[in-house]
Order: C-alpha cells, then sequence, then structure tokens
C-alpha cells in the first residue's frame, strides 16, 4: 500500500559544496565524449588509406559513436534510476575502455564501426549518470555551480581536443590517438573507484521501483513533460548546439578559408576555451549574488548577440580573423548557460527521476548535435553563412525557450513517495 510521505529524501543545503575529488571524477566523465570524438578527426584521411575506405565510410565511425551516445543517455539514465548510480557507472566506464581498446585494435573499417557504437553506447554512462549524482546530492546555487564546472570541461574538451590531434595525428597515427583515448577511459575508470560512491540511498531506489508498479499519481513522464524542465532542456540543448555548429565548421573556415596553420588553428581553439573558462569562473562568482536564472539569461543574450554580430560580418562578406571576436562572445557566453541551465531543468524533477531527467537531456544534446553538423556545410560556394544562419536559428529557439520557463526558481526538490 502506498502512503505519501512530506520528508524530502535529505539533499546537502544550497551552500554546500560537492566533495572536489568527486567533482574533478565527474567532470573527467562529461568529456568522454568530446575527447573520443574530437581527438582523431585530423586522422581521417590517414583512415582512408589505410582501410583503404571512402570519406564516407570513415565519418560514419564518427556518426556510430554519437548514435552510441545518445541511445546510452536512455539506457543508463533511467536504469541508475532503479538499481543505483554506481554499478551502472562502472559497467559503462569499463566497457567504454574495453571498446576504446577495440577501436585502436580494429582489423577493418566495419569493425571499427560497431566498436565505436558501443563505445558511444558505453561512455554515456559516465555523462548522464554524472549529471544525476550531483542532482543526488545538490540542488539550486550549489548544483547549478557543480554543473558549471562539469560543463566547462565538457564544452572546452571538444575545442581543444582537435588542436591536440593534429599535433599527434603525424607522430602516432590515428590507432595511437584512439589509444589516448583508451587511456583516459582508463583514468577515468580509476577515479570512479577512487571517489564515487553510490548517492541513491536504498530507500529511494525501493520507492521508485514500487511508484513505477503502483503508477504513482505524478509520474516520471508528467515531470519530464512540465514547463520548467523542457523550457530549460530545450535552452541547454540548442545552446550548446550552436557551440557544435562552430567546431564543426571551423578547420574549413579558419584553416581553408583564412588559411591559418594547424597551429594558428589551435591558438584560435585555445582562445575560445579560454574565454569558456572566464566567463564559467565569473559565473560560479556571481552567483552568490545573482539568481542562476538571471545568468543563465545573461548567457543567452550574450549567446544570441555575439551571433547576430557574426552573422552581420558574415552577410557584407568579411572572411577575416576579424570573425573571432562575434564567436569569442557567442562562445565564452555559454559558460553562464550550460550548467545553469542544468540546474534549472533537473529541479523540476524529483531524485526519483533525476537519471531520466538527465537521459532526455543527453538524448537531446547529441540528437541536435548530430543534425548540426552536417548543416554547416560550406558546399561548393564557399560560403560561411549557413554556418552563420544554423547557429543564429539555434540560439533564437534557445533563447526563446529559456525566456518560456518559469520565473521563479524551484528552491527544493519534488516531495518524494515512499511505499511501506
Amino acid at each position: 500500500m502506498s502512503t505519501s510521505s512530506n520528508q524530502a529524501v535529505p539533499t546537502q543545503p544550497d551552500g554546500g559544496k560537492i566533495a572536489v575529488p568527486l567533482l574533478i571524477t565527474l567532470a573527467l566523465l562529461s568529456a568522454v565524449a568530446p575527447f573520443a570524438t574530437d581527438l582523431y578527426l585530423p586522422a581521417f584521411p590517414e583512415m582512408v588509406s589505410h582501410f583503404d575506405s571512402s570519406e564516407s565510410a570513415v565519418q560514419l565511425s564518427l556518426t556510430a559513436f554519437l548514435i552510441g551516445a545518445g541511445v546510452g543517455q536512455v539506457i543508463f539514465g533511467p536504469l541508475s534510476d532503479r538499481v543505483g548510480r554506481l554499478k551502472p557507472l562502472l559497467v559503462g566506464v569499463i566497457l567504454y575502455t574495453l571498446a576504446s581498446a577495440a577501436s585502436a585494435l580494429a582489423p577493418t573499417m566495419t569493425f571499427l564501426i560497431v566498436v565505436r557504437l558501443i563505445q558511444g553506447l558505453a561512455g554515456a554512462a559516465g555523462m548522464v549518470i554524472g549529471r544525476a549524482v550531483i542532482s543526488d546530492q545538490q540542488q539550486g546555487p550549489a548544483a547549478a555551480r557543480a554543473f558549471s564546472v562539469m560543463m566547462a570541461v565538457g564544452g572546452i574538451a571538444p575545442i581543444i581536443a582537435p588542436f591536440v590531434g593534429s599535433l599527434l595525428a603525424d607522430p602516432i597515427g590515428w590507432n595511437g590517438l584512439l589509444w589516448i583515448v583508451t587511456g583516459f577511459g582508463v583514468i577515468c575508470l580509476v577515479f570512479v573507484l577512487l571517489f564515487v560512491h553510490e548517492t541513491r540511498p536504498k530507500s529511494v531506489i525501493v520507492a521508485a521501483r514500487a511508484a513505477a508498479a503502483d503508477g504513482p499519481q505524478e509520474s516520471t513522464w508528467k515531470q519530464l513533460g512540465s514547463r520548467g524542465y523542457l523550457a530549460n532542456t530545450l535552452a541547454f540543448a540548442f545552446a550548446f548546439s550552436t557551440m557544435m555548429a562552430y567546431i564543426s565548421a571551423s578547420p574549413f573556415m579558419f584553416q581553408d578559408l583564412m588559411g591559418l596553420s594547424t597551429i594558428a588553428y589551435g591558438i584560435v581553439f585555445g582562445v575560445n576555451a579560454l574565454g569558456l573558462l572566464i566567463a564559467t569562473a565569473i559565473g560560479t562568482q556571481l552567483s552568490y549574488k545573482l539568481s542562476v536564472r538571471a545568468l543563465f539569461l545573461i548567457g543567452l543574450a550574450g549567446n544570441l548577440i555575439g551571433i547576430l554580430a557574426f552573422t552581420v560580418m558574415v552577410l557584407t562578406g568579411m572572411q577575416s580573423l576579424w570573425l573571432e571576436i562575434p564567436l569569442f562572445i557567442a562562445l565564452g557566453s555559454l559558460g553562464l548557460v550550460l550548467g545553469n541551465a542544468t540546474g534549472l531543468a533537473l529541479a523540476h524533477v524529483s531524485r526519483a527521476a533525476s537519471g531520466s531527467g538527465s537521459a532526455l537531456m543527453g538524448l537531446l544534446q547529441f540528437g541536435l548535435a548530430g543534425v548540426v553538423a552536417p548543416l554547416v556545410s560550406p558546399g561548393e560556394s564557399g560560403s560561411l553563412l549557413p554556418l552563420a544562419l544554423v547557429m543564429l536559428v539555434a540560439s533564437v529557439v534557445a533563447n526563446a525557450a529559456g525566456h518560456l520557463g518559469p520565473r521563479t526558481e524551484r528552491s527544493s526538490r519534488r516531495t518524494e513517495v515512499h511505499h511501506a
């Protein structure tokens, strides 16, 4: 028989801090996908020759990972709600590491595509469960600060990974780069074993299972369909896609169109990474004075202003390094958006459904990332207009979604339902 309790499962207070080693571990897990996808991009031409394959087949190894990462979100997130966080996380990281090693040893392109699919699926465990672990332990501004650190690492990784890959592609080759990805998986596994503990009490797991069996008054799907969750999740996913659009088109824009060397191209990426770090640090300090929602909306506005300026410059025919200035503003502003959006969205999902809430965010994030990549191709015209328009549309949608969210933030979690 079901009974309701007015006492929520305890979490750390808004002002509390997550342990630094745990936060570092979760940040590393959030970087799994960008390192696995972007580090080996400069070795694509070598892979075409090595496997005697086509460019589209090599590209499929990247697509397979993204598909796996999206599907894995909706597998590991709800699973961690039902059985706890630690066991699915360990399974995912171990499987990711094994699949990474298999990809480095791939004898054929078909084999590589298959293991990359598995690698993406398993790698999703760290990303989705990492967000759920923070949501288990913290709420309000403290959670937003922790999410911001995670998102900063996850946002910087795809910016610096292509540069590192370009430096190492010739000396160690495509499989050497994938061995680095394997080593990163080993590091993540060691950190998980040392610093991650089960954050989902058994009582909550039992309550979640009973709620699913009894058909609770407020189901997980109802929570995921709430305005507060959907608005902030859509803002998060579309804002993230502005960065993914930029990353996908940047090799053409800076190297082919502007003639930058590989090193200069890497420096530009580094500058944008620095902007994201600075904005995240500023946002963390301002979170003690301003609301999470205020910082979130300021970041969205900055992203849109930067992209509008970039679009105007592209329409006037400018194709010089001056384009980096509005891009720096647009990308740096995401330091105020991604972590705060995550905190705002998951505040509208109960602790019992936080894994599912994190999973849907990840699915939309990677789904949009896969959509925007082919849309920003300059084609035969050599124009940056496709990139500008895709980024502009994504930013407009992100801003609209952000403003559609509730004006007041949830200061506490939904009441949990306990079952006798």
